[in-house]
């Protein structure tokens, strides 16, 4: 067994404490959830492109993962972060803070996708300031919150 000097076990707290860890971590997935996870899928894939890229099934109910991509071999192959949409027993879960962000290229074209998907505005685009960012907030057919991003052209 090796044992290490207190001096070194108190330097390596200390350089886990200062942030050294988080250069090694990544984002894998965010999870949202819903009651009824295949057709918030479907709300997803028609509103931001993503594909269904496999599914679990448990006792609870299913669990979908989604990822962008044209199609959805693109989507497997895609590097990116998955959502996975988790189920719940009701929509009626109300989190103000909580909500995915997604960046767009043309708001209007993706706020007219989420009303037509099923989902709703709850605050219309606006610029932010004198930035030229555009932000505006969307919920899903299951209550998620969605903040929408438009950076200017050449961000």
């Amino acid at each position: 067994m090796i044992r290490l000097p207190r001096i070194a076990i108190t330097i390596s707290a200390a350089l886990l404490a200062a942030g050294t860890l988080p250069a090694q971590a990544s984002l894998d997935s965010i999870r949202i959830e819903a009651k009824d996870t295949i057709a918030l899928a479907k709300f997803y894939q028609a509103v931001f492109g993503m594909q269904e890229v496999s599914r679990v099934v448990n006792p609870g109910g299913t669990e979908v993962f989604v990822n962008f991509g044209a199609t959805v071999e693109a989507a497997k192959a895609n590097k990116n972060p998955r959502m996975i949409l988790f189920h719940r027993d009701s929509d009626d879960v109300k989190d103000p803070t909580t909500h995915v962000i997604f960046a767009v290229k043309d708001m209007s074209a993706t706020v007219a996708a989420i009303k037509a998907a099923g989902g709703s505005m709850t605050r219309e685009p606006r610029p932010f300031g004198n930035t030229g960012t555009i932000l505006g907030f969307a919920v899903d057919p299951a209550g998620n919150r969605i903040e929408l991003i438009q950076r200017p052209q050449g961000e």
